[in-house]
């Protein structure tokens, strides 16, 4: 792997993924970058495989947002409440595409188009809600915040 393919593991989807989406929580980034590997696949979708495309998406957001939401409960994390109103309404934007693709009132294009929303969101959600919930399940599991070492910044170290 040369130094241009460092902190991407995703093949075309590492264009979205980097060390900058790192957070410091183990299993949150897993499957952090298990998600911009569905959507990029949603964003370039035909039109026979988008129905698969956002299958894919819907399992993925659904057991990501689970694990999470299941994190917030048991520990009692603070303003839980908000960020899984925010995974409930992507789940619903979700259903509504998945239900106009099926029933033939939109075609691949509304797929990328909700593709571009999520890869828009997600930035933001990882940064605000998502980070606060990795430093709390970090200082829980391990009694500290997380550290998160990005391969970029490593590379312009003497």
């Amino acid at each position: 792997m040369d130094k241009s393919e460092q902190g991407t593991s995703l093949g075309h989807a590492g264009v979205l993924w980097n060390d900058d989406r790192l957070l410091g929580y183990g299993p949150m980034d897993e499957t952090h970058r298990e998600f911009y590997e569905v959507v990029f696949r949603l964003l370039t979708c035909q039109a026979d495989t988008a129905l698969d495309a956002l299958a894919a998406v819907d399992r993925h957001a659904r057991e990501h947002f689970e694990q999470e939401n299941g994190w917030m409960r048991s520990t009692g994390f603070p303003s839980g409440q908000c960020h899984i109103d925010e995974h409930d309404a992507v789940l619903r934007s979700l259903t509504e595409v998945e239900q106009a693709l099926r029933e033939g009132r939109a075609n691949e294009t509304l797929a990328h188009q909700l593709a571009e929303h999520l890869l828009a969101w997600f930035p933001g959600h990882a940064d605000y809600m998502d980070s606060a919930l990795a430093a709390w399940m970090s200082k829980r599991q391990y009694g500290g915040k997380p550290v998160v070492i990005k391969r970029h910044l490593a590379d312009t170290l003497p």
